[in-house]
């Protein structure tokens, strides 16, 4: 299988976990690589953080402009008519990435998979139908866009997801990101959720955050 481009870092040589961390649409691997900085990690934590870019195509909602997306978006609301097909050809892709780490050494209860936004909706279908249990689900900024299709994996019945999302975003409402967390309480997941003031992006309390809670997931 070939992998799709990707930006790759480590915070040390001979890392023992890594990070998988999807971007959103218009965007590529680019846009999340200088969070690595920005987290502060501790010196003694090795991790490999891939930022895949996602393959560009036409999206429907801007006028058919040709952009780098995960999936389609056929409407401005954007969980009314979803893209499954897209979806899951995304995931398969982003799969990819995660047979390649466990192929190089990395434990699979040390594969965290985060995403933004359709980064998310990618993040979500892929860690909790994984066969094989992944270390940690970080979703921003993002929706459950394959509630109805996805089957979800006991496998990953056990993995820590942490929910984040914009009290002012218009682009994905935090109504779908708290609907997310309650469908997945409900299911039994432990889920931890959090509200920022800020719009459709990432703010410096929110990175402080996820350092914090990779260092809880990773350690």
């Amino acid at each position: 299988m070939t992998l799709l481009p990707t930006i790759e870092m480590e915070t040390r040589p001979n890392p023992d976990s890594a990070v998988i961390w999807l971007h959103g649409l218009g965007a590529d691997g680019n846009d999340f690589a200088p969070i690595v900085s920005q987290l502060r990690l501790p010196a003694d934590m090795a991790i490999r953080f891939i930022f895949p870019n996602a393959p560009s195509m036409p999206v429907t909602v801007n006028g058919g402009f040709v952009m780098p997306a995960w999936y389609d978006d056929f409407e401005m609301q954007i969980d009314r008519k979803v893209d499954l097909p897209g979806i899951l050809a995304s995931v398969k892709a982003i799969g990819g990435f995660v047979d390649r780490e466990l192929a190089r050494g990395i434990a699979s209860k040390r594969l965290v998979i985060a995403g933004f936004s359709q980064g998310g909706a990618i993040a979500y279908h892929l860690a909790l139908g994984h066969t094989t249990p992944l270390g940690g689900l970080l979703a921003m900024s993002t929706y459950l866009a394959t509630a109805e299709n996805l089957t979800f994996s006991p496998a990953n019945k056990e993995i820590p997801i942490a929910i984040h999302h914009g009290t002012f975003d218009k682009i994905v409402p935090e109504s779908l990101g708290r609907k997310a967390a309650g469908r997945l309480k409900e299911k039994g997941y432990r889920v931890s959720y959090q509200s920022y003031p800020m719009e459709h992006s990432v703010c410096p309390e929110q990175i402080a955050d996820i350092s914090k809670w990779l260092q809880g997931v990773l350690r």
